[in-house]
């Protein structure tokens, strides 16, 4: 008797573990996604979003006007993930916030590009013309790397790429005269100067076409824009998911329709 009652409650814990496994296996599970205002916030409805509903996820966008909230919002537990910012400004908030972040994916970007209503081609440029450029010191970086690379300006070649600045330009052969702006204002700063050099999101923000930039970058991969969760959360099942939309061909098919002009991750141009 004491065996056969054993053996019932065996069985029916058996059948409720089933039930509850069959329950947690069909549950939709619902994530939060945050992204900036423009491409990146339209990358995730379009090219990331319906993957994971289709790995059975309910995805809610969640968009944000700033920088500062998207990973706050992520370090709360408000978000499972974002995607918002380069490896750099991720890397520099989060030890400054103190927070615990690290990327997932990296994904193609848009460039940052010189764009100019008074000239059509760099080599156009006349002595002592004035240069919008960000006035943070990444985004600085990055537009000195392309008016080097157009052959406008030499730097310091014992600096890092990524740290330059104006005090490290070594040759100005055209005398060109630097105007820091906020990188928020560049779009508006092409009226009012010779070239003004305007980071991708804020240019698309603004209703600027890419191809109309007299040069754009050839960007490195760290200023590229990436999916980011909490450390803790990176070898989750929603991360692997995550990864494996990206790395999708129906992302990429995405990619080419609806965000020409994006430079593509490495990883993504070696996979070819």
């Amino acid at each position: 008797m004491k065996k056969t009652l054993l053996a019932l409650i065996a069985l029916a814990i058996g059948v409720l573990s089933a039930c509850g496994a069959a329950e947690t296996s069909g549950e939709k599970k619902s994530i939060k996604i945050g992204s900036s205002a423009g491409p990146y916030t339209d990358m995730v409805e379009l090219a990331i979003k319906p993957g994971l509903e289709k790995k059975g996820y309910d995805v809610e966008v969640v968009q944000f006007n700033d920088y500062i909230q998207p990973n706050q919002a992520l370090g709360n537990g408000e978000l499972d993930a974002n995607l918002f910012q380069h490896k750099i400004y991720m890397e520099t908030f989060a030890k400054q916030s103190k927070l615990d972040l690290s990327e997932v994916i990296t994904v193609p970007t848009a460039p940052m590009g010189i764009y100019s209503d008074k000239v059509k081609s760099l080599e156009e440029v006349k002595e002592g013309a004035t240069v919008a450029i960000p006035n943070d010191p990444t985004n600085a970086a990055r537009a000195l790397q392309i008016l080097k690379g157009a052959g406008l300006i030499k730097l310091n070649e014992n600096v890092k790429a990524i740290q330059v600045s104006e005090k490290d330009v070594t040759d100005n052969p055209q005398n060109l005269k630097f105007v820091p702006v906020e990188a928020a204002q560049l779009p508006r700063a092409v009226e009012d100067t010779d070239l003004s050099a305007v980071p991708g999101n804020f240019a698309l923000a603004a209703k600027m076409n890419l191809a109309d930039a007299v040069k754009l970058e050839d960007m490195n991969d760290v200023h590229r824009n990436r999916v980011v969760m909490n450390t803790k959360d990176v070898n989750s099942e929603l991360a692997k998911d995550i990864k494996e939309v990206v790395e999708s061909e129906e992302f990429e098919n995405t990619i080419d329709e609806k965000f020409e002009g994006f430079g593509k991750p490495e990883w993504m141009e070696n996979q070819k």
